[in-house]
């Protein structure tokens, strides 16, 4: 992660702005309803959703407010609407005006019509003491949990539903992390007790591609009604990018809402069919699966604080007489070949001279250290690898901890599906890989083999989440609620003879789906009695996550920021 120091100042303060078709959509949706007469847009940067707003045909009947943290901004945006004096813009820390105006807003007008805009996105550790603890206290007024440590998108949004009157309507442009992220459940259940009716926009192809982020349109609707009655519905409509927003789908036509769960699921189960979303709670309930969790630990990796440090060649290994106090590792995808991590797939990662290697210094006096290893750690300190935050906050930056030996690895981010390896050489792994510890007792081939079916690919792609360049990314928690069919009872023979033909599938690199068919007929039918339409329907949910996550491989050419 880059030091704040490094960062431009745009990016500190989260501010990239937003293209006119989706400012132009926001604002039409926004203020459809004739009713609508204010409007607050709490992060206007220099004023692309104002001029949206100024020449909209009801100018004249609304009275706008619009904040912005920057100055220089800020003055943008005033010269950008200045013959438009319905629209005031005030240079100011949104959390400032939050505080000091939420209940005074427009004299007896305590709140807005509808708000509109696209929310900084500014990381934690940019934000001052004092807005960090202005974002809790947004969270934890709203019966959510404390959190200093979130972006600050999060507590923008909250605070903006707050500031909604009771048939008001918001329209935010912000992370599609809203869907999928952990730190983003307390958010996703806030929202469906505060809208009554909500929709989610994603595209296939990265709207802002010059910062990687993939985002949504968030449209939320109050009805006090509604929510009174817990009827809160929900929809997640999907284009190809924003050539396609379609104002007659989401301005008119009230369809294929589904009723919204009060939970803090992720949000990606609302790409599915009604029916599909069914088949996942079924299986979830069903005796014949078990979670990851019921069979097994899941951690991260080593955190070493340096990999490139601490992963070694061969070269590296003899020049600092290294033999000793290193273990053999896996650090990346290409490292692991099949399913089998095995002394074979080492050696020929150390004869290509990869970093084959982690060091694991002993807990011994340094001055009982070979004058190689001393030498290793000058080297370590020349280069200021002792600097990083994990290694300065050690006792000896250079002992890695939490060194110990799994029994098989999940790979972190993923392509197609994840490796999932098991461990021949006592082998480690960086936080490249997660470590899996079985419980006693479980037949380790026997869960090797029950990962590789179609209901618990779409599990890992329902429980996962979408990463920049349409990566899979999944992480021990979310790893621990993949279900999987329990076959601790099928056959030795059928088990061994199905991993040989997967590992030979996955090591000549060819389409694993030809190898799926069977195991979906021996595992999942013949031995489980799960029903075709089922094991169809699933293999279905699978490649429908998996395309729509991979086509973020494909940039959409332009200028776009966020």
């Amino acid at each position: 992660m880059k030091l704040k120091a490094q960062n431009s100042a745009q990016k500190l303060r989260g501010g990239y702005y937003t293209p006119k078709e989706l400012t132009d959509f926001i604002v039409k949706w926004a203020l459809h309803n004739e009713q609508t007469t204010t409007v607050f847009e709490p992060s206007c940067g220099d004023g692309a959703f104002l001029e949206s707003l100024s020449v909209h045909p009801r100018i004249s009947q609304l009275k706008c407010l619009a904040v912005e943290l920057d100055e220089e901004e800020a003055k943008k945006a005033k010269v950008r609407v200045e013959n438009c004096p319905n629209l005031d813009v005030i240079n100011a820390d949104f959390y400032n005006v939050y505080e000091e105006k939420k209940d005074s807003l427009f004299g007896t007008q305590q709140r807005f019509d509808a708000i509109v805009g696209n929310p900084p996105y500014i990381r934690y550790q940019y934000l001052t003491a004092a807005q960090r603890e202005t974002q809790s206290d947004i969270l934890v007024s709203n019966g959510m949990k404390s959190n200093k440590l979130i972006n600050s998108w999060v507590s923008f949004v909250v605070a903006c539903v707050e500031l909604l009157n009771d048939n008001g309507k918001i329209g935010l442009v912000i992370p599609a992390e809203l869907l999928q992220v952990a730190y983003a459940e307390d958010l996703r259940l806030f929202l469906v007790n505060n809208l009554s009716r909500t929709t989610v926009i994603t595209f296939k192809e990265l709207v802002f591609p010059d910062v990687q982020q993939e985002v949504v349109i968030l449209l939320g609707e109050k009805d006090k009604d509604k929510l009174s009655t817990s009827k809160s519905t929900i929809r997640v409509i999907e284009w190809q990018n924003t050539d396609f927003l379609n104002e007659e789908e989401v301005f008119r036509t009230p369809i294929n809402y589904q009723r919204a769960m009060q939970d803090k699921d992720k949000w990606t189960k609302y790409f599915l069919e009604p029916e599909e979303a069914n088949l996942i709670y079924q299986i979830q309930q069903d005796e014949r699966f078990v979670a990851f969790s019921d069979i097994a630990d899941v951690d991260i990796g080593i955190t070493t604080g340096n990999n490139e440090y601490f992963s070694v060649n061969k070269n590296v290994v003899e020049e600092y007489e290294l033999q000793n106090v290193v273990r053999p590792l896996i650090g990346r995808s290409s490292h692991a070949s099949g399913l089998y991590f095995t002394e074979q797939d080492w050696l020929g990662n150390v004869n290509k001279g990869t970093a084959a290697h982690l060091i694991d210094f002993p807990n011994i006096p340094y001055e009982e250290y070979l004058e190689g290893h001393k030498a290793y750690i000058r080297r370590g300190e020349e280069e200021e690898a002792h600097t990083g935050y994990k290694c300065s906050i050690r006792e000896r930056w250079y002992r890695v901890p939490s060194i110990w030996v799994p029994d098989a690895f999940f790979l972190r981010r993923n392509n197609t599906f994840p490796k999932f390896v098991l461990n021949d050489i006592n082998a480690v792994s960086t936080d490249t890989m997660h470590r899996v510890k079985f419980n006693e007792g479980i037949n380790r081939e026997k869960v090797l083999l029950s990962y590789y079916n179609s209901i618990t690919f779409a599990f890992t792609e329902i429980e996962g989440r979408s990463y920049g360049g349409g990566v899979l990314e999944i992480l021990p928690g979310e790893v621990e609620k993949v279900m999987l069919p329990n076959l601790q009872s099928l056959n030795s023979e059928i088990v061994e003879d199905l991993i040989v033909k997967i590992d030979r599938t996955i090591r000549a690199k060819k389409d694993i789906e030809p190898i799926l068919d069977e195991i979906d007929q021996l595992v999942l039918r013949d031995h489980l009695g799960i029903e075709e339409e089922t094991i169809l329907s699933f293999r279905i949910i699978w490649k429908k996550l998996m395309n729509r996550r991979l086509s973020r491989k494909h940039k959409r050419k332009g200028k776009a920021k966020l």
